[in-house]
């Protein structure tokens, strides 16, 4: 949710929002379910009943129905190259990073609703940061994770490393690159507006 939320902020888009309790396990029962059966957040009503789930999903319908400011790209090439990105972000570091979260430290939370493998959490943090090593190289002096352009793979990766760094994954302090991305990306205002109230009171950065 914070991504997308994140992602309206960078569009000056305001939406009406029904307030889920995914702590207390409302997002996988009863209406909601029945709405988005895969029973995670966030989750879009559209003006015709339906809903649409799934971040990224989300985020390119917001695209299509608000273009400016361009989040994901102008050009198929700038699209391409956005969602190649957005793509590495995730299946190489966010996952890793989240599960090994679930698999840790949230597994308490998280063994009511999903299979959790504490075996594997090590594994899956290694991985992340491993994966983190591989980006910074790629980053170098560009400013942003697709080069020049501000995009949701920013967004995405800047939400997972913030949530990281209040359940121990935080960013290695030899990875220079990424230290200074991570905090232009964290000066703009939407870094702070998207965090959720009740954020501090639970102890997560979500």
């Amino acid at each position: 949710p914070r991504a997308v939320r994140s992602f309206l902020l960078e569009k000056g888009l305001a939406l009406p929002i029904e307030t889920i309790d995914p702590l207390g396990g409302e997002n996988r029962r009863g209406t909601y379910l029945e709405r988005n059966p895969g029973g995670q957040m966030p989750a879009l009503e559209l003006d015709d009943g339906r809903f649409l789930a799934e971040t990224v999903a989300i985020c390119e319908y917001l695209e299509e129905k608000q273009p400016e400011p361009v989040l994901i790209g102008r050009t198929a090439e700038e699209r391409a190259e956005t969602r190649m990105w957005q793509r590495r972000v995730e299946l190489r570091t966010t996952e890793h990073l989240y599960n090994g979260f679930r698999f840790a430290e949230g597994i308490e939370l998280f063994r009511p609703r999903m299979r959790v493998l504490p075996e594997a959490a090590d594994g899956l943090k290694a991985t992340a940061r491993d994966n983190l090593a591989w980006l910074e190289r790629l980053l170098g002096d560009h400013p942003f994770i697709a080069g020049s352009r501000f995009t949701i793979a920013d967004i995405i990766l800047y939400c997972a490393l913030d949530f990281g760094s209040g359940v121990g994954q935080g960013l290695d302090p030899a990875h220079t690159s990424l230290a200074r991305w991570f905090q232009r990306v964290g000066t703009r205002p939407s870094a702070v507006a998207s965090l959720h109230p009740q954020s501090e009171a639970v102890g997560l950065r979500g």
